[in-house]
């Protein structure tokens, strides 16, 4: 099918130049001018709001004449590092499933509503304590016992990293036929790395710029599918069975990706000033999470049912945007950046929390050198399997949030902030034992691609092992914390 004529695509263009020009002159500008802050000029600030400054700063307390922005800056953030390929990729999935749009869209929206706000709920945790997300969670693990959360994340984050960048560096040789392979990875290890040796302010600022660009892309992207209308409106699968194991598979599987990031949201939220409304970034970071993963999951529905869901998503929608082929490679290679500068940069912090007496940036040139190493020994093939250990790798991550939420939230434990002394233990026993049982509650409901449980083998391939593994370690966590408060107080006041 022939793609409208330039001409019939003008009012579209005009508005999406407008939304951009707005875009830019809300968010662009802090970049400009400086992220407006709270906080005062002293002699004693080192990092502030500059951008082109290397961080100085690793798992250490952000102090308070340090902190500076504003809740909103969450939501560029997470647009900008959410509009990448893997979102779009995941949209292959209900179709290969043979899931309805009504399904489909559902199963989208699901996901993504307890993803997204369950970054936001991470986030808020950030300007509380000053510190990167894992550091927190040494509060609900102790510091030793936190090095177990902190590995699963630093295999994660050096393990995502690899992937994009070997996504990426096929996308820059269609650009540049001309260009090796391992040139490619080299060139956007360097770019993503430098990203990461700068650190948070930097990150903050590329992902304003990644998230007007991207979002133009793709919204061209969006525009050349809707032409497709008559195609799309047309599909219908064949119905084998009952749909709600594929609308389970789907919705975790959303909720997987989306969710994932919440070991990170802490990271980027640490600079804000300590009085920053909870709801704001809570309500930012939902926003900018939400908006870019319903939306590139959608675009990928839409590109997997005119292009077939056995096609390679690059391929197809390579094929789908026909003459703008260039616009979609480059969109992939911007993407992978976006989210490898997270990737990165929070690879650092991870290794931090292992208390590695080394310097955030020496930390971060490291994992560039494993990435780049372990791009280069890869293949098709490879990134496969690659990703789907990093899948399978993801399971820890539900009971993590469990321990977390319930400490933070249900026992209020930010009104304590940097007051509670229990990150100084070793190991503070209540979360790490209910870290483990969850995990190990979860393991018969996993249906990831290396293993299958045998409840999720009974329920013909529904993945239930998030929910399950969440609500065990808060449950878990809930009745061993409560019970160690208990004995506490009455060996208070037996010594009083």
């Amino acid at each position: 099918m022939t793609h409208p004529a330039c001409p019939e695509q003008r009012p579209v263009w005009k508005l999406v130049i407008s939304l951009t020009l707005v875009y830019i002159h809300v968010y662009v500008r802090d970049w400009v001018e400086g992220e407006g802050t709270v906080q005062s000029v002293t002699e004693k600030v080192q990092y502030g709001n500059h951008v082109l400054q290397v961080e100085p700063f690793g798992i250490a307390q952000v102090h308070r004449e340090e902190r500076h922005g504003h809740a909103r800056s969450q939501f560029s953030l997470w647009l900008g590092s959410n509009l990448t390929i893997a979102d779009f990729a995941l949209g292959f999935l209900p179709v290969s499933l043979g899931l309805p749009w009504s399904w489909t869209i559902l199963a989208i929206v699901v996901g993504n509503l307890m993803g997204a706000y369950v970054v936001g709920l991470f986030a808020a945790m950030g300007p509380v304590y000053g510190v990167p997300q894992l550091i927190i969670g040494r509060h609900s693990f102790g510091r030793v016992g936190g090095y177990l959360p902190a590995l699963f994340n630093y295999v994660s984050t050096i393990g995502w990293f690899t992937v994009n960048n070997i996504l990426g560096s096929f996308g820059l040789r269609v650009l540049f036929p001309n260009l090796q392979f391992w040139q490619a990875a080299v060139i956007l290890v360097c770019i993503q790395g430098l990203l990461a040796i700068y650190g948070h302010n930097l990150i903050h600022a590329y992902e304003r710029v990644m998230s007007v660009l991207l979002a133009i892309l793709f919204a061209i992207v969006s525009v050349l599918a809707l032409h497709h209308t008559a195609a799309l409106m047309a599909y219908r699968p064949p119905l084998h069975g009952s749909l709600w194991p594929l609308f389970a598979i789907m919705v975790a599987a959303v909720f997987s990706y989306s969710g994932s990031w919440s070991p990170y949201a802490s990271d980027y939220s640490r600079y804000l000033p300590a009085n920053t409304p909870r709801k704001g970034i809570v309500g930012w970071a939902f926003l900018g999470s939400f908006l870019a993963t319903a939306w590139l999951e959608l675009v990928g529905v839409a590109v997997a049912i005119l292009a077939g869901a056995q096609a390679d998503p690059i391929a197809a929608l390579h094929h789908v945007m026909g003459g703008f082929g260039g616009v979609a490679v480059i969109a992939i290679i911007l993407g992978g950046t976006a989210a490898d500068a997270l990737n990165l940069y929070s690879n650092g912090l991870s290794a931090g929390a292992f208390d590695i007496r080394v310097p955030r940036w020496l930390l971060t040139v490291i994992a560039s050198l494993i990435g780049l190493g372990l791009s280069l020994s890869g293949s098709a093939q490879f990134e496969q399997n690659f990703e789907n250990f990093l899948l399978m790798l993801g399971y820890w991550i539900t009971p993590w949030m469990g321990v977390l939420l319930t400490d933070f939230y249900f026992f209020h434990a930010h009104r304590q902030g940097n007051t509670d002394g229990r990150s100084r233990r070793s190991v503070y026993l209540p979360g790490l034992l209910a870290f483990v049982i969850g995990i190990a509650a979860a393991t018969p409901f996993m249906d990831g691609p290396l293993y299958e449980g045998p409840v999720a083998k009974a329920l013909q391939g529904a993945d239930l092992s998030f929910y399950v593994g969440f609500l065990v370690a808060a449950l878990v966590y809930g009745v061993l914390r409560r019970s160690m408060d208990v004995r506490s107080h009455r060996a208070e006041r037996v010594a009083s």
